[in-house]
Protein backbone atom coordinates (compact mmCIF):
# COMPACT_ATOMS: atom_id res chain seq x y z
CA UNK A 1 0.00 0.00 0.00
CA UNK A 2 1.94 3.43 -0.89
CA UNK A 3 2.63 5.72 2.13
CA UNK A 4 0.39 8.37 0.55
CA UNK A 5 -2.86 6.54 0.08
CA UNK A 6 -5.33 6.75 3.45
CA UNK A 7 -6.66 3.46 4.28
CA UNK A 8 -9.98 2.49 6.81
CA UNK A 9 -12.36 -0.38 7.43
CA UNK A 10 -16.40 0.44 6.74
CA UNK A 11 -18.09 -1.82 8.98
CA UNK A 12 -21.77 -2.42 7.64
CA UNK A 13 -23.99 -3.93 10.76
CA UNK A 14 -27.75 -4.97 8.87
CA UNK A 15 -31.10 -3.26 11.21
CA UNK A 16 -33.29 -4.69 8.40
CA UNK A 17 -33.57 -7.51 6.41
CA UNK A 18 -31.24 -6.67 3.24
CA UNK A 19 -31.26 -7.73 -0.01
CA UNK A 20 -27.82 -6.56 -2.25
CA UNK A 21 -29.55 -8.26 -5.65
CA UNK A 22 -27.80 -10.45 -8.35
CA UNK A 23 -30.77 -10.44 -10.61
CA UNK A 24 -32.78 -13.29 -11.43
CA UNK A 25 -31.63 -16.64 -11.31
CA UNK A 26 -32.58 -20.05 -12.98
CA UNK A 27 -33.22 -22.01 -9.19
CA UNK A 28 -36.09 -22.04 -7.22
CA UNK A 29 -35.21 -18.40 -5.80
CA UNK A 30 -36.12 -16.06 -8.15
CA UNK A 31 -34.17 -12.86 -6.60
CA UNK A 32 -30.87 -14.45 -4.70
CA UNK A 33 -28.27 -12.57 -2.60
CA UNK A 34 -25.19 -11.58 -4.54
CA UNK A 35 -22.43 -13.93 -3.31
CA UNK A 36 -18.95 -14.52 -4.07
CA UNK A 37 -17.77 -16.72 -6.78
CA UNK A 38 -15.26 -18.34 -5.06
CA UNK A 39 -16.43 -18.76 -1.64
CA UNK A 40 -20.55 -18.58 -2.31
CA UNK A 41 -20.60 -16.61 0.84
CA UNK A 42 -22.94 -13.19 0.88
CA UNK A 43 -21.11 -9.74 -0.58
CA UNK A 44 -22.25 -6.49 -1.14
CA UNK A 45 -20.81 -5.16 -4.16
CA UNK A 46 -18.50 -2.01 -4.09
CA UNK A 47 -20.09 -0.02 -6.80
CA UNK A 48 -23.38 -0.74 -4.65
CA UNK A 49 -21.43 0.93 -2.04
CA UNK A 50 -20.04 3.60 -3.77
CA UNK A 51 -23.24 4.89 -5.36
CA UNK A 52 -24.97 4.79 -2.09
CA UNK A 53 -21.93 6.68 0.00
CA UNK A 54 -22.18 9.46 -3.26
CA UNK A 55 -25.83 10.37 -2.78
CA UNK A 56 -25.06 10.50 1.07
CA UNK A 57 -22.43 12.68 0.39
CA UNK A 58 -24.27 14.53 -1.98
CA UNK A 59 -27.77 14.70 -0.02
CA UNK A 60 -24.87 16.88 2.75
CA UNK A 61 -23.76 19.24 0.33
CA UNK A 62 -26.89 20.01 -1.26
CA UNK A 63 -27.31 23.16 0.86
CA UNK A 64 -24.71 25.11 0.00
CA UNK A 65 -26.31 24.83 -3.60
CA UNK A 66 -29.73 25.92 -2.68
CA UNK A 67 -31.26 22.19 -2.54
CA UNK A 68 -30.26 21.13 -6.06
CA UNK A 69 -29.47 18.23 -6.62
CA UNK A 70 -28.17 18.09 -9.96
CA UNK A 71 -26.16 21.14 -9.75
CA UNK A 72 -24.28 19.97 -5.83
CA UNK A 73 -23.47 16.78 -8.46
CA UNK A 74 -22.20 19.02 -11.32
CA UNK A 75 -20.62 21.54 -9.33
CA UNK A 76 -19.54 20.07 -5.81
CA UNK A 77 -15.72 19.90 -5.87
CA UNK A 78 -15.48 17.44 -3.20
CA UNK A 79 -18.07 15.48 -4.95
CA UNK A 80 -16.25 15.22 -8.13
CA UNK A 81 -13.02 14.77 -6.51
CA UNK A 82 -14.09 12.00 -3.84
CA UNK A 83 -16.71 10.02 -6.27
CA UNK A 84 -15.47 11.57 -9.39
CA UNK A 85 -17.45 13.76 -11.82
CA UNK A 86 -21.32 13.57 -12.91
CA UNK A 87 -22.11 11.11 -15.78
CA UNK A 88 -22.00 13.15 -18.67
CA UNK A 89 -18.28 14.37 -17.30
CA UNK A 90 -17.34 10.62 -16.56
CA UNK A 91 -14.28 11.47 -18.84
CA UNK A 92 -12.69 14.05 -17.18
CA UNK A 93 -11.44 12.02 -14.21
CA UNK A 94 -11.83 9.38 -11.35
CA UNK A 95 -12.43 9.92 -7.91
CA UNK A 96 -9.91 9.42 -5.38
CA UNK A 97 -11.77 7.20 -3.08
CA UNK A 98 -12.15 3.67 -3.69
CA UNK A 99 -13.98 0.63 -2.08
CA UNK A 100 -13.93 -3.02 -2.22
CA UNK A 101 -16.64 -5.27 -2.25
CA UNK A 102 -18.04 -5.92 1.15
CA UNK A 103 -17.09 -8.95 2.87
CA UNK A 104 -19.21 -11.34 5.38
CA UNK A 105 -17.57 -11.36 8.98
CA UNK A 106 -20.39 -12.38 11.18
CA UNK A 107 -23.25 -14.18 10.62
CA UNK A 108 -26.34 -14.38 12.77
CA UNK A 109 -28.62 -17.89 13.46
CA UNK A 110 -31.01 -18.76 15.25
CA UNK A 111 -29.40 -20.69 18.66
CA UNK A 112 -31.71 -23.21 21.45
CA UNK A 113 -30.78 -20.42 24.22
CA UNK A 114 -29.80 -16.47 23.80
CA UNK A 115 -31.76 -16.50 20.90
CA UNK A 116 -29.33 -16.44 18.59
CA UNK A 117 -25.31 -16.44 18.18
CA UNK A 118 -23.14 -14.66 15.38
CA UNK A 119 -21.07 -17.71 13.61
CA UNK A 120 -17.68 -17.03 12.00
CA UNK A 121 -14.80 -18.98 10.65
CA UNK A 122 -11.00 -19.29 10.85
CA UNK A 123 -11.09 -18.65 7.11
CA UNK A 124 -13.26 -15.25 7.50
CA UNK A 125 -10.52 -14.11 10.08
CA UNK A 126 -7.78 -14.95 8.10
CA UNK A 127 -8.81 -12.58 6.03
CA UNK A 128 -9.75 -10.08 8.37
CA UNK A 129 -6.05 -10.17 9.31
CA UNK A 130 -4.70 -9.51 5.75
CA UNK A 131 -7.18 -7.04 5.14
CA UNK A 132 -6.58 -5.15 8.38
CA UNK A 133 -2.16 -5.29 7.79
CA UNK A 134 -2.91 -3.84 4.42
CA UNK A 135 -5.07 -0.70 5.67
CA UNK A 136 -2.57 -0.48 8.05
CA UNK A 137 -3.80 -1.14 11.36
CA UNK A 138 -0.32 -2.24 12.95
CA UNK A 139 -0.05 -5.41 15.39
CA UNK A 140 -3.21 -7.18 15.84
CA UNK A 141 -3.30 -8.72 19.88
CA UNK A 142 -5.51 -11.71 18.40
CA UNK A 143 -4.20 -14.74 16.71
CA UNK A 144 -6.98 -16.75 13.81
CA UNK A 145 -8.24 -20.30 16.24
CA UNK A 146 -8.27 -23.77 14.41
CA UNK A 147 -11.28 -25.80 15.35
CA UNK A 148 -12.51 -29.20 14.31
CA UNK A 149 -15.94 -29.73 12.22
CA UNK A 150 -18.41 -29.70 14.41
CA UNK A 151 -16.92 -28.31 17.05
CA UNK A 152 -17.26 -24.32 17.87
CA UNK A 153 -15.01 -21.94 20.30
CA UNK A 154 -16.56 -20.10 22.43
CA UNK A 155 -15.51 -16.47 23.39
CA UNK A 156 -15.90 -16.85 27.10
CA UNK A 157 -17.79 -19.30 29.93
CA UNK A 158 -20.70 -16.84 29.97
CA UNK A 159 -21.98 -17.30 26.14
CA UNK A 160 -25.53 -17.49 26.77
CA UNK A 161 -25.99 -19.59 23.86
CA UNK A 162 -24.27 -22.51 26.13
CA UNK A 163 -26.35 -25.66 26.77
CA UNK A 164 -25.73 -28.64 29.51
CA UNK A 165 -23.13 -30.62 28.48
CA UNK A 166 -21.31 -27.93 27.33
CA UNK A 167 -23.10 -27.84 23.58
CA UNK A 168 -24.45 -25.10 21.37
CA UNK A 169 -27.48 -26.07 19.65
CA UNK A 170 -27.83 -23.60 16.21
CA UNK A 171 -30.73 -24.35 13.81
CA UNK A 172 -30.87 -28.40 14.10
CA UNK A 173 -27.22 -28.98 14.74
CA UNK A 174 -25.23 -29.48 18.15
CA UNK A 175 -21.82 -28.53 18.08
CA UNK A 176 -19.53 -29.84 20.85
CA UNK A 177 -17.61 -27.08 22.89
CA UNK A 178 -13.71 -27.22 21.92
CA UNK A 179 -12.32 -24.39 23.95
CA UNK A 180 -12.70 -20.80 24.65
CA UNK A 181 -11.55 -18.63 20.96
CA UNK A 182 -9.62 -15.80 22.17
CA UNK A 183 -11.90 -13.47 23.49
CA UNK A 184 -10.18 -10.40 22.20
CA UNK A 185 -11.40 -11.56 18.60
CA UNK A 186 -14.85 -10.44 19.80
CA UNK A 187 -13.71 -7.67 21.25
CA UNK A 188 -11.40 -6.29 18.38
CA UNK A 189 -14.58 -6.76 15.87
CA UNK A 190 -16.96 -4.94 18.18
CA UNK A 191 -14.41 -2.18 19.04
CA UNK A 192 -13.60 -1.25 15.34
CA UNK A 193 -16.63 -2.57 12.86
CA UNK A 194 -19.94 -2.43 15.38
CA UNK A 195 -21.32 1.35 15.55
CA UNK A 196 -19.77 3.20 18.42
CA UNK A 197 -22.46 5.10 19.80
CA UNK A 198 -24.16 4.40 22.95
CA UNK A 199 -27.43 3.09 20.99
CA UNK A 200 -24.96 -0.09 20.78
CA UNK A 201 -23.54 -0.07 23.80
CA UNK A 202 -26.04 -3.90 24.66
CA UNK A 203 -24.99 -4.69 20.89
CA UNK A 204 -20.89 -4.72 21.64
CA UNK A 205 -21.82 -6.77 24.84
CA UNK A 206 -23.84 -8.79 23.61
CA UNK A 207 -21.72 -9.21 20.80
CA UNK A 208 -18.57 -9.92 22.84
CA UNK A 209 -20.21 -12.84 24.50
CA UNK A 210 -21.71 -14.51 21.64
CA UNK A 211 -19.47 -14.71 18.75
CA UNK A 212 -18.89 -18.10 17.83
CA UNK A 213 -16.43 -19.88 15.66
CA UNK A 214 -17.21 -22.30 13.96
CA UNK A 215 -15.05 -25.12 10.91
CA UNK A 216 -15.12 -23.21 7.56
CA UNK A 217 -17.24 -25.90 6.49
CA UNK A 218 -20.25 -25.43 9.55
CA UNK A 219 -20.12 -22.14 9.11
CA UNK A 220 -20.12 -22.14 4.98
CA UNK A 221 -23.69 -24.31 5.77
CA UNK A 222 -25.10 -21.49 7.16
CA UNK A 223 -23.69 -18.67 4.97
CA UNK A 224 -25.34 -20.18 2.37
CA UNK A 225 -28.64 -21.64 3.42
CA UNK A 226 -29.37 -20.19 6.89
CA UNK A 227 -31.01 -17.16 5.00
CA UNK A 228 -35.05 -15.70 4.86
CA UNK A 229 -36.71 -16.50 1.91
CA UNK A 230 -40.04 -14.18 1.23
CA UNK A 231 -42.37 -14.86 -1.40
CA UNK A 232 -43.68 -11.89 -3.08
CA UNK A 233 -46.59 -11.37 -4.65
CA UNK A 234 -48.51 -8.71 -6.66
CA UNK A 235 -52.09 -8.77 -6.56
CA UNK A 236 -54.74 -7.68 -9.54
CA UNK A 237 -56.22 -4.62 -8.33
CA UNK A 238 -60.03 -5.98 -9.40
CA UNK A 239 -60.39 -9.71 -8.16
CA UNK A 240 -57.51 -9.10 -5.54
CA UNK A 241 -56.21 -12.20 -6.42
CA UNK A 242 -52.47 -12.94 -7.65
CA UNK A 243 -52.16 -11.89 -10.58
CA UNK A 244 -50.71 -14.52 -13.21
CA UNK A 245 -46.65 -14.77 -13.34
CA UNK A 246 -46.40 -12.38 -10.32
CA UNK A 247 -45.53 -14.87 -7.18
CA UNK A 248 -42.19 -14.73 -7.12
CA UNK A 249 -39.33 -16.00 -4.31
CA UNK A 250 -37.08 -13.23 -2.88
CA UNK A 251 -33.69 -14.07 -0.77
CA UNK A 252 -32.98 -11.77 2.35
CA UNK A 253 -29.76 -12.04 4.72
CA UNK A 254 -31.12 -11.37 8.24
CA UNK A 255 -30.98 -8.26 10.57
CA UNK A 256 -27.55 -8.16 12.34
CA UNK A 257 -25.55 -9.48 9.38
CA UNK A 258 -22.23 -7.76 10.01
CA UNK A 259 -20.32 -7.18 6.32
CA UNK A 260 -17.04 -5.10 6.63
CA UNK A 261 -15.61 -3.11 3.61
CA UNK A 262 -12.24 -1.19 2.77
CA UNK A 263 -11.84 2.09 2.07
CA UNK A 264 -8.76 3.59 -0.10
CA UNK A 265 -8.25 7.39 -0.44
CA UNK A 266 -5.38 8.37 -2.71
CA UNK A 267 -4.56 12.22 -4.13
CA UNK A 268 -7.79 13.76 -5.52
CA UNK A 269 -7.43 14.00 -9.74
CA UNK A 270 -9.70 16.54 -10.25
CA UNK A 271 -8.50 20.60 -8.57
CA UNK A 272 -10.15 21.29 -5.69
CA UNK A 273 -11.80 24.21 -7.65
CA UNK A 274 -13.49 22.12 -9.61
CA UNK A 275 -11.76 23.92 -12.65
CA UNK A 276 -9.81 22.04 -15.48
CA UNK A 277 -7.15 20.03 -14.22
CA UNK A 278 -4.04 21.69 -14.59
CA UNK A 279 -5.96 24.78 -12.65
CA UNK A 280 -6.31 24.93 -8.82
CA UNK A 281 -5.01 22.69 -5.78
CA UNK A 282 -5.42 18.79 -5.94
CA UNK A 283 -6.83 17.52 -2.75
CA UNK A 284 -5.00 15.50 -0.89
CA UNK A 285 -5.76 12.17 -0.16
CA UNK A 286 -6.38 13.16 4.09
CA UNK A 287 -8.71 15.77 2.39
CA UNK A 288 -10.38 12.84 0.17
CA UNK A 289 -11.07 10.50 3.24
CA UNK A 290 -12.24 13.50 5.01
CA UNK A 291 -14.73 13.64 2.78
CA UNK A 292 -16.52 10.19 3.75
CA UNK A 293 -15.61 10.90 7.03
CA UNK A 294 -17.65 14.25 7.02
CA UNK A 295 -20.36 12.89 5.51
CA UNK A 296 -20.88 8.79 6.34
CA UNK A 297 -24.80 8.89 7.95
CA UNK A 298 -25.13 6.68 11.01
CA UNK A 299 -27.12 4.73 8.98
CA UNK A 300 -27.34 3.65 5.37
CA UNK A 301 -29.59 2.10 3.02
CA UNK A 302 -28.12 -0.62 1.09
CA UNK A 303 -29.74 -3.12 -1.21
CA UNK A 304 -33.15 -3.22 -3.24
CA UNK A 305 -36.59 -3.25 -1.27
CA UNK A 306 -35.68 0.29 0.73
CA UNK A 307 -39.95 0.90 0.00
CA UNK A 308 -40.51 -2.14 2.70
CA UNK A 309 -38.19 -1.38 5.23
CA UNK A 310 -34.76 -3.16 3.84
CA UNK A 311 -31.19 -2.70 3.76
CA UNK A 312 -30.90 -0.05 6.11
CA UNK A 313 -26.90 -0.58 7.93
CA UNK A 314 -25.52 1.22 10.68
CA UNK A 315 -22.19 2.42 9.70
CA UNK A 316 -18.77 2.54 11.45
CA UNK A 317 -15.48 3.83 10.07
CA UNK A 318 -12.39 2.97 11.44
CA UNK A 319 -9.20 4.31 9.92
CA UNK A 320 -5.73 2.56 9.94
CA UNK A 321 -2.39 3.84 11.68
CA UNK A 322 -0.59 6.38 9.40
CA UNK A 323 2.20 7.30 11.64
Amino acid sequence: MPENVVSAILGLHAQTSLHPGAGTALGIVDLPVQRERHTRWPTIPGSSLKGVLRDACRERYKSEYSGDRQRTNQESPRLRAAFGPHTEAAGESAGALSLTDARLLAFPVRSLRGVFAWVTSPAVLDRLRRDLALCRFGAIDWQVPHVEKNRVMLPSDDCPCLIEGGRIALEEFLFERAGDSDGRIAGWIADHVLPDSAAFDATRARFRRSLLVLHDDDFDHFAQYATEINARIGLDYETKTVKGGALFYEEYLPPETLFYALVLANEARARANGEHPSAGRAMGAVDVFDVLRETLPEVLQVGADQSIGKGYCATRLARGRHD
